[in-house]
């Protein structure tokens, strides 16, 4: 991996706890402080990109939801919940709101009369393919240092701690 040897701030930062604390095991730090402070590029990187696509992230969020369900691009409120894990009234804020932008529409479900789809529009279908395509390059922009290699390393290394927890 490159940047071994190397020293970051978080080396700096653990070394001077364990010069004042030496009682404690500061080994988790060496992952979740960089994991928090990679957080923040990433929150950068992805805010860019979504600016740039003229989208909030929560929009890219539902709009993504739909364009992944494949055609006719549409799920229902409840689905959308799950993709989202927001609640059902901001969920239909949200709705509205990319209602009131030409975004999505909302349809009456043909197997069910009284239930909703919410269906992207062409012009969402456009907003999540632009907005997409900038994440994927701003996020490959991130890892452009690490070979392939390592980024295989680290996604299963990721992974197996996103299991563990949960998710």
């Amino acid at each position: 991996m490159s940047g071994q040897g190397a020293q970051d701030e978080v080396d700096r930062i653990v070394a001077a706890w364990n010069r004042e604390r030496p009682d404690l095991d500061f080994a988790p730090l060496h992952v979740l402080s960089r994991v928090g402070r990679l957080s923040k590029h990433l929150d950068r990187a992805r805010r860019a990109a979504f600016t740039a696509s003229d989208l909030e992230s929560w929009e890219f969020d539902v709009l993504s939801a739909l364009r992944r369900a494949g055609r006719p691009y549409q799920l229902s409120p409840k689905a959308l919940l799950t993709q989202t894990l927001v609640s059902s009234g901001t969920m239909t804020n949200r709705i509205d709101r990319l209602v009131e932008r030409g975004l999505v529409e909302r349809r009456t479900d043909p197997r069910d009369g009284r239930g909703i789809l919410v269906t992207m529009t062409p012009s969402g279908a456009e907003a999540a393919d632009r907005a997409i395509a900038n994440l994927v390059q701003a996020e490959a922009e991130l890892l452009r240092d690490l070979s392939a290699q390592d980024r295989e390393t680290l996604t299963a290394l990721l992974r197996s701690l996103a299991l563990t927890l949960g998710d």
